[in-house]
């Protein structure tokens, strides 16, 4: 109980979210990190799968290149970049000290998910789908922009919603090396035996990233095509039907 009430005055004192070493300044820091890390490899990774997906060839460069990164501990990539001539602990703006370092390490992150579910999502489109709008004589890229896109945009979208929140909570071991973000909370206060300051951090980041997931979730399903058609054909089947002025259901 003791550790419960030490975090809470931590995360109830005024003083430890102001300043530049504040939780609110370490927090727009990893916010800033995450979300550039996401559209960086989102510009990379999204055209590429896409494409190959549309093409269906490289499937299994795709998932290789996935699975490779899968496999690459992220903190020691970063570890590799810190120590290195280059990135190194440089800083980088407003990305903070070692910002350039993070922020590689955090986009190849994020790549793997959002290869993966952009190819797949392409590639499971059905056939027949894809082979009426041949009949209809789309050529390939009306193919990919009306037909193939929007009925894999949900499995897309997840691809970006999982990077997310898995580029937020990994962005906090940067502070094991010296990096930004609010990982430096958790890791001043074990090494000074604040635990309720550690712990304040830990429970700060799990709140963010909550709030990620909520609002991912939410731009994920009003972004869906399918629901929004579900929506209108569910609202038009309840609608009152107007009578004629004959007694005949208006039309």
């Amino acid at each position: 109980m003791r550790i419960l009430a030490d975090t809470w005055a931590y995360l109830s004192d005024p003083a430890s979210w102001t300043g530049s070493g504040g939780m609110l300044a370490l927090l727009l820091e990893q916010l800033l990190l995450s979300v550039t890390a996401l559209a960086l490899a989102a510009l990379i990774g999204l055209p590429v799968a896409l494409a190959l997906g549309h093409l269906g060839r490289g499937g299994f460069l795709a998932v290789n290149v996935s699975n490779i990164g899968r496999a690459v501990p992220t903190f020691a990539l970063l570890a590799l970049l810190v120590t290195a001539d280059w990135p190194g602990t440089a800083s980088l703006g407003p990305y903070g000290r070692a910002g350039l370092a993070t922020l590689i390490a955090l986009t190849l992150f994020a790549l793997p998910p959002i290869i993966t579910n952009a190819y797949v999502a392409v590639r499971e489109v059905p056939g027949d789908v894809v082979e009426a709008a041949r009949g209809m004589g789309m050529t390939g890229w009306q193919l990919f922009a009306r037909a193939e896109l929007p009925l894999a945009l949900p499995l897309v979208l997840s691809g970006l919603r999982l990077a997310l929140v898995q580029v937020w909570a990994t962005a906090t071991i940067a502070a094991l090396v010296a990096g930004p973000g609010l990982g430096r909370v958790i890791t001043d206060g074990f090494a000074a035996n604040d635990y309720g300051k550690g712990i304040a951090g830990a429970v700060v980041v799990a709140i963010v990233a909550l709030g990620l997931e909520v609002f991912a979730a939410l731009v994920q399903r009003l972004a869906t095509p399918h629901r929004r058609a579900v929506r209108r054909g569910t609202a038009s089947a309840h609608a009152p039907r107007v009578e004629s002025p004959a007694g005949e259901p208006g039309r």
